[in-house]
């Protein structure tokens, strides 16, 4: 009974370019360190070998630096490797694949499915029928083939690809390069491996996207996994094990603070990001000049903790109450200015003679109040 570990869209290579460096570095160094935790995870689960559906490399430019730690990688696991080209690492006539070959990288138990011909691996007891992208996007199914391909007799047929099943995922998906939903069962599959898809989901019992083992965007797609996948040739359907693979979490947060228990329970979901947490933080609602103090307080200590914080506040509001005003002592033309830039943090329609934007008079009032405080503190210091 064969033991298989799916996975697929490691894109190593990648920058992050709209991340500053400091978070990108080490994100970018995340996607080859799992690819020694899967080595270590076939190992450790006696697999008899592992697919990668697609997408190995970002880009096809990656530096020989990144090539070679990449297949010095999979050292972590002596069994059979089978890579498939993917939409970012097409085997084209001249591709990172023929500069790994060139530079004598690749070892003797990884094979490159470059070429639409079956992968005959008797000892770990399949045949891998692989479509490798050799352009980028195609809008032919690359896995028609596999329906009368002749595959040993007594080995599990093994479907490899990479590409989008045909109306099951979204239309916008990465990779429009397309896959019949029931090539499983036209082609005797017992078990189709997919990537391009970067979550992990079944698409019928024999059928899945492994995702990408470490989450790289905000969209939750239930990345950070690999398949376990055990059969028998021409058996009942396989049994599929998910297998935490992923470090990084990847979390949109978008609370909308109206009262003083929202900003409480928002404080307390900061106090609780990591250092392996990367957040988006779109923030809304409306918040006093004391609230202000205290969110930035929390964000500043969460900035210093965690992977990354991007925090969006164009639709925040900071609305100084009576007592914020009472208590910076602001009177006269500061008074009427404070309350002009309160008005010139509503839309459009609601203050149409501001010439301010909303973000810069909510930022002209955080400092005006800061300013104000500060006078305050120094008039009442000894």
């Amino acid at each position: 009974m064969p033991r298989l570990l799916h996975t697929a869209d490691w894109q190593i290579g990648r920058a992050y370019a709209r991340l500053p460096p400091e978070s990108a570095v080490p994100l970018a160094e995340a996607r080859l360190a799992v690819v020694e935790r899967l080595a270590a995870l076939a190992t450790a689960q006696q697999v008899d070998a592992v697919l990668v559906a697609g997408d190995v490399f970002d880009v096809q430019t990656v530096s020989e630096r990144v090539l070679r730690q990449l297949f010095q990688a999979l050292a972590g696991f002596a069994g059979p490797w089978v890579l498939l080209p993917g939409n970012h690492d097409a085997a084209l006539s001249e591709s990172v694949w023929q500069r790994a070959r060139r530079l004598a990288l690749v070892a003797p138990n990884v094979h490159l499915a470059l070429t639409p011909e079956p992968i005959v691996l008797a000892q770990a007891g399949i045949a891998v029928l692989p479509a490798p992208l050799q352009q980028r996007h195609t809008h032919d199914d690359l896995t028609a083939w596999f329906d009368a391909a002749e595959t040993p007799s007594g080995l599990a047929r093994i479907g490899l690809a990479h590409g989008c099943v045909q109306g099951v995922l979204p239309e916008d998906i990465d990779s429009p390069n397309p896959i019949a939903p029931d090539r499983a069962e036209r082609a005797r599959l017992d078990y189709l491996a997919l990537g391009d898809w970067h979550g992990c989901r079944a698409i019928d019992a024999r059928t899945g996207y492994s995702g990408t083992p470490e989450p790289d965007r905000f969209r939750s797609l239930e990345a950070g996994y690999a398949l376990l996948i055990e059969l028998e040739a021409g058996g009942p359907p396989p049994q599929v094990t998910r297998l935490a693979t992923g470090r990084y979490r990847w979390q949109q947060l978008a609370p909308a603070l109206q009262v003083a228990s929202d900003l409480d329970a928002l404080l307390a979901t900061l106090a609780a990001l990591g250092r392996d947490d990367v957040v988006e933080l779109r923030l809304s609602g409306r918040i006093d000049l004391q609230g202000q103090l205290r969110l930035d307080a929390a964000l500043a200590a969460a900035e210093a903790r965690v992977r990354h914080l991007a925090v969006e506040r164009g639709a925040l509001q900071l609305l100084p109450t009576a007592d914020d005003l009472a208590t910076l002592r602001a009177d006269g033309y500061l008074d009427a200015l404070i309350e002009e830039l309160r008005q010139a943090q509503q839309p459009v329609a609601a203050a149409p003679s501001s010439t301010l934007s909303p973000d810069v008079a909510r930022e002209a009032l955080a400092l005006l109040a800061g300013a104000l405080a500060e006078r305050r503190r120094e008039s009442e210091s000894p």
